[in-house]
């Protein structure tokens, strides 16, 4: 199998036992690593601004900083897709908006139930939400817009 860059950057810190199993698993590892970030971007543009904006309003701009930042990171990192042009990039580029854009409705749909109709607390809400749209993104990434051709 050969070794993705997120792997050969990370292999001095894998214990060599591991090794066999992390290098089996570095694609979901490496989709997780940056999953991980990319939650991270999404809350710290989230929680600051759904204290001065309506928490809806406020996860439309996060989703966009996190959308970008996801896009940049799945193509380079996780996937490592190296079809160049274009054409390509703003095609998949566009998927991955398409995509990503169909889990924020799930996700806006998941806020507006939980907090709005359910009352639970949105803060809990929004981590909630993240783990179901991770995986989500997961099947619309590797299925999909990132799948290997041939």
């Amino acid at each position: 199998m050969e070794e993705s860059r997120f792997y050969r950057f990370f292999r001095p810190l894998i214990p060599k036992p591991l090794r066999p199993l992390a290098l089996k698993y570095q694609a979901v590892l490496s989709y997780l690593f940056f999953g991980v970030l990319t939650t991270l971007v999404n809350f710290l543009l989230y929680f600051p601004l759904s204290r001065v904006m309506h928490y809806l309003a406020a996860n439309v701009l996060a989703w966009i900083g996190a959308v970008l930042f996801a896009y940049l990171t799945n193509r380079a990192f996780v996937f490592e897709d190296k079809r160049t042009g274009a054409a390509h990039f703003l095609r998949q580029g566009a998927a991955f908006a398409g995509a990503r854009l169909f889990s924020l409705g799930m996700e806006e749909g998941m806020l507006l139930l939980l907090i709005e109709k359910l009352g639970v607390n949105a803060d809990l809400t929004k981590v909630l939400a993240a783990v179901v749209v991770t995986a989500l993104n997961w099947f619309f990434s590797k299925y999909l817009i990132f799948r290997k051709e041939g």
